[in-house]
């Protein structure tokens, strides 16, 4: 048993090793200040206001965003004040999850809808086409309106593509 080593072990020979490496939490400078989670918003009971510019996409759910005539469209936000992630909550029961730390973009939320629709025939699809997002105050989801036929921004009659608003004043 005490035979000399072969191998240099730290360990045994009192050989300095490197400190074992602390773990801290997370870096934060992938998230952007401004940016909330819908429940810190339910909590400070601040008003969410959607893009009105979602009701003008013309947008059929299993085709890419990219596909979008007005690409400048996918930048905006989703949200004033931005959110991180929300869920979208369609009429059949489906649920997918939207995420950007640095705030939620309309591209953000068309790319999570696209991903859950993308293998889905348009013969498959009832509504195909989105007709705008929904939220009540309080609720942790949005609420995916879809429609049968395609709304333009620039349609004359001003038929179709309108989502439901809730009064910013709250019951008190």
């Amino acid at each position: 048993m005490s035979e000399p080593l072969t191998k240099v072990d730290s360990a045994v020979q009192g050989l300095s090793s490197s400190p074992p490496k602390e773990k801290g939490h997370r870096r934060t400078s992938s998230s952007a200040a401004g940016v909330m989670t819908i429940a810190e918003i339910n909590e400070s009971h601040a008003p969410l206001e959607l893009a009105i510019e979602t009701q003008q996409t013309a947008w059929k759910i299993n085709q890419r965003p990219k596909d979008l005539d007005n690409d400048q469209l996918l930048q905006l936000p989703l949200t004033k004040p931005p959110i991180k992630s929300i869920t979208l909550k369609f009429p059949h029961g489906k649920e997918v999850v939207a995420r950007n730390m640095k705030g939620l973009t309309i591209g953000d939320a068309l790319s999570a809808i696209h991903k859950a629709n993308k293998n889905r025939a348009d013969d498959e699809l009832d509504n195909p086409y989105l007709k705008g997002f929904a939220w009540d105050a309080g609720e942790s989801y949005f609420e995916v309106h879809l429609q049968s036929q395609p709304a333009t921004g620039s349609s004359s009659g001003g038929g179709g593509g309108k989502k439901k608003k809730k009064s910013k004043e709250t019951d008190e």
